[in-house]
């Protein structure tokens, strides 16, 4: 098929394209890194021809950092479910907690907020900076909701304490790699033990209240999974 034919597809199918060349290279990358992947390994796994991943992504870092993105998405988007399903996972321990499985059920994903230079190549030395904006707008402003409801200690200001919840958060990813026997779902308990005893005051909210919180913070995460899917281009399904 010719690109100018190609390029006539109906959405549906161009969105049903793309995400099929996505899966292709996360599989690929996953099983062999970045340095060895090749648009034209993508072309061939998706059975399509090399010009047609390029009617979708000009280069093959924009490709990759698609898929990457893409990650970052769906483990946002486990998140929202989790919250819509039960209001205490707004509380940060729980917060913390379903985050950190998250990621951590996505290799791809880990690898790239650990920076692994073998799953990402140069894509670790090009951060997005519009998008850790966002990002970063939106866990202030989670923190500051907690904090206004009386859900955090106080006697830390907002940014000592997103600070020290960061680094936390962030050293048991990084330890994940040496971690001692027992399943991420263990590590992930033992997250929001620490992040409860850090940084929590005892939830004291009536029901209607924390449903109310979580539907807030449901509503950060939708905004922000819609800026990111917009920015990046992603295809949703």
């Amino acid at each position: 098929m010719s690109t100018s034919t190609e390029r006539l597809r109906d959405p549906q199918q161009r969105a049903e394209r793309a995400t099929r060349i996505l899966d292709v290279a996360a599989d690929l990358l996953l099983r062999h890194g970045y340095r060895r992947v090749t648009i034209d390994d993508v072309a061939a796994g998706a059975d399509i021809g090399k010009g047609t991943v390029y009617l979708h992504w000009k280069t093959r870092e924009q490709l990759f950092s698609a898929v990457f993105a893409r990650e970052v998405l769906c483990a946002m988007d486990e998140l929202r479910q989790a919250l819509r399903q039960d209001p205490h996972t707004c509380l940060l321990r729980n917060f913390a907690r379903a985050y950190f499985l998250a990621i951590t059920n996505r290799p791809l994903l880990h690898g790239f907020l650990l920076q692994d230079p073998h799953l990402l190549g140069k894509l670790t030395s090009s951060p997005d900076t519009a998008r850790d904006d966002r990002h970063g707008t939106m866990a202030r402003d989670y923190l500051e909701l907690l904090a206004e409801h009386g859900l955090l200690r106080d006697d830390l200001q907002p940014d000592e304490l997103g600070y020290a919840y960061q680094a936390t958060f962030e050293g048991f990813l990084r330890a994940e790699g040496t971690a001692p026997t027992g399943g991420p779902e263990q590590r992930a308990d033992l997250l929001a033990r620490t992040v409860q005893r850090a940084f929590e005051r005892e939830p004291t909210l009536p029901d209607t209240t924390l449903r109310d919180l979580a539907t807030t913070v449901a509503t950060l995460l939708s905004d922000l999974i819609d800026a990111d899917r917009t920015d990046s281009g992603i295809p949703e399904g």
